[in-house]
């Protein structure tokens, strides 16, 4: 019965992480916030307020059912207008995105909350004239028009034509490629942080005794963590110290090894595990911090591609890479996590610094070692990193490979020997600007 109520625990939380980075939930709730509105205001609208509105302020007051209908059928079809008017902008605006630097992009852009909250008033406002005028009646009673409803409509209308303003300023500002690569910085450099914030905290022994049991997956897809507060619960239950096997990111197969456990686990327990995991093809800056080194170096890479050729733009992803993958240098390649009120733990792993360090340099050199200002950047960060305290002396041993390869690659295709020269001081004398 407890592992059953795991269980159904654990979909209530996939279904409710689904539900929430939708690009449609905040839409919905703003339009059924907006629907609210109007059935309240047309049903059980109080004559004082429309009364009030006459006496005080009647230039704002419509009276006659005609005109109101008017009114609202203006601003309902207006509203649908700039509606595909945004959004088509939106459209052309990510294709170019796309084309100029990453498709792995867009889903960032497209998820972005504020952009889901104009597209939630423009729908909330639709929906609200619609019930309103359905509501306006033919009635030579001022009073029975519902004039206050029909002015709060009207109100609605300038506030989207607010939220297009803000939206065309929004937008073209998110779809410069500064804008971009700082949100992707800022939000990688949260994550990395927040790692480093709970691996000082946390007790580095992971240690048992015990024979370990594997547990294999029972589904496919983009391995993008686990439940950890159901993972947590389980572990408390069965008395076991768990290992997470593999690394964010990573595809997993049908019969691939996804646990460790120091017990042995039947059937119905393995099963139940395997629904902590959290599958998805979409990905979270917030939550794997290797996505947003990556969405950087792959803009810089493109940048440098032949039909754009923007040293510019692959100079700026260096630096932010520099600063990040300082701070990946205080975290250990393993984390350990330990479960609140008890010595069970769970370890899980990283990408190992040299193995990330390698997959995005190499691309980089590929792409870069006929531009000697790119080459020199690329030198700086290395040498940078190398003068900091690592976490692992690993990391040096890795950082200092890096710079040999990076040399024999400018060796072999920097045919300019003044450019290779001062390369060559540059390695033998550090210098972190120029």
């Amino acid at each position: 019965m407890a592992r059953m109520l795991t269980k159904i625990k654990a979909q209530i939380y996939f279904l409710y992480r689904k539900v929430v980075s939708s690009i449609a939930f905040y839409p919905v709730i703003i339009a059924v916030v907006f629907l609210l509105i109007a059935v309240v205001l047309v049903n059980f609208e109080n004559n004082i307020l429309t009364k009030y509105v006459q006496d005080h302020i009647k230039c704002l007051l419509i009276d006659d059912p005609s005109t109101a209908r008017s009114m609202l059928s203006t601003l309902i079809g207006g509203i649908i207008s700039l509606t595909v008017f945004s959004f088509s902008m939106v459209m052309v605006l990510l294709n170019q995105a796309s084309t100029n630097f990453s498709p792995r992009l867009l889903p960032g852009l497209i998820s972005d909350k504020k952009h889901q909250i104009v597209l939630g008033i423009y729908i909330g406002t639709i929906i609200y004239n619609i019930i309103v005028l359905v509501g306006v009646t033919s009635s030579d009673d001022v009073i029975m028009l519902n004039g206050f409803s029909v002015l709060v409509g009207i109100a609605f209308g300038i506030l989207s034509l607010c939220m297009f303003v803000f939206f065309i300023h929004s937008i073209s500002n998110e779809i410069q490629i500064n804008t971009i690569l700082s949100t992707i910085f800022i939000k990688t450099k949260g994550r990395l942080e927040h790692i480093i914030d709970g691996d000082r905290k946390q007790d580095k022994t992971f240690r048992s005794d015990k024979s370990w049991n594997e547990v294999t997956s029972t589904r496919t897809g983009y391995y993008q963590g686990v439940n950890l507060s159901a993972l947590k619960q389980f572990m408390k239950e069965n008395d076991t110290n768990v290992k997470i096997i593999p690394v964010k990111g990573t595809y997993i197969f049908k019969e691939q090894v996804v646990f460790s456990t120091d017990i042995q686990l039947d059937d119905d327990a393995s099963e139940v595990m395997n629904e902590f995991i959290i599958f998805s093809s979409s990905f979270d800056l917030t939550e794997n911090y290797i996505l947003g080194l990556r969405q950087i170096a792959e803009v810089g890479i493109k940048a440098m591609s032949p039909g754009i050729n923007d040293p510019g733009t692959a100079i700026m992803t260096l630096d932010y890479l520099t600063e990040l993958l300082a701070l990946r240098l205080q975290i250990t390649d393993n984390v350990v996590i330990v479960v609140e009120g008890t010595e069970l733990k769970i370890e899980s792993p990283a990408m190992p610094f040299d193995k990330m360090l390698y997959s995005i340099l190499a691309t980089y050199r590929q792409y870069c070692k006929h531009d000697i200002v790119v080459m020199k950047k690329m030198l700086q960060m290395l040498q940078y990193l190398s003068k900091r305290e690592p976490k692992e002396s690993s990391y040096t041993d890795a950082l200092k490979y890096e710079i040999v390869k990076l040399m024999e690659d400018a060796e072999q295709c920097v045919k300019n020997e003044h450019d290779l020269q001062h390369l060559r001081e540059l390695h033998a004398k550090p210098q972190y600007s120029f």
